[in-house]
C-alpha cells in the first residue's frame, strides 16, 4: 500500500478505500453473515488501514466506494448499509447505487453519497445491479474459436 500510495501521490491521482468482506479465498464477493458491529468494525479497519498509508504521506482520502458482493448486500439490506455507514471516516463521501438501501442509509446518518452507473454492466427492471459470473464476451473471447487476437 505505501507503494501505490507514493505511486499516486507523484502522479496526483486521488486515492479511495474500498473495503469488502472479510472473504479472503472469494476476494469478498461471496456473502457473509456478521453482525451490524462486525459490518461497522471491518469497514473502519479497512478504511482505517489505507487512511494511515496516506496520512504517512500527507495526502487526503478522496473517497469511499464498498467492494463485491457488501456493495450488493448494502443496496437491498438497510441495516447492512446503515451499520457500514457507521464505519465511514467524517466528511468523506461514498460512492454507491442510486435509490438504493445504500443511499438511504448514507442520507440517514449525514454520510455525504455520491451516485454512480455502470456502463458495463446489466440492471434489472428495478435498478439493481444483475452481476453475471462469467461474462458471456469473455467466455468467447476465452475460447478464441477465430484466433483474434494471435500474433502473426
Amino acid at each position: 500500500m505505501s507503494s501505490t500510495v507514493r505511486a499516486c501521490k507523484t502522479h496526483n491521482v486521488a486515492m479511495g478505500a474500498h473495503p469488502g468482506l472479510p472473504d479472503l479465498q472469494g476476494f469478498g464477493r461471496r456473502e457473509m453473515k456478521l453482525s451490524p458491529e462486525e459490518f461497522t468494525a471491518i469497514t473502519v479497519y479497512q478504511v482505517g488501514a489505507l487512511k494511515g498509508f496516506l496520512d504517512a504521506e500527507d495526502v487526503p482520502l478522496h473517497h469511499v466506494k464498498p467492494h463485491g458482493v457488501l456493495y450488493g448486500m448494502m443496496c437491498r439490506d438497510i441495516e447492512v448499509a446503515r451499520a457500514v455507514m457507521r464505519g465511514m471516516p467524517k466528511g468523506i463521501p461514498v460512492f454507491g447505487l442510486a435509490g438504493t438501501c445504500m443511499e438511504q442509509a448514507a442520507m440517514e446518518l449525514g454520510v455525504e453519497f455520491w451516485a454512480e452507473m455502470y456502463s458495463d454492466v446489466k440492471y434489472n427492471k428495478d435498478g439493481m445491479l444483475v452481476i453475471d459470473r462469467i461474462k458471456k464476451y469473455a467466455y468467447a473471447s476465452c475460447r478464441n474459436p477465430r484466433g483474434v487476437g494471435k500474433a502473426n
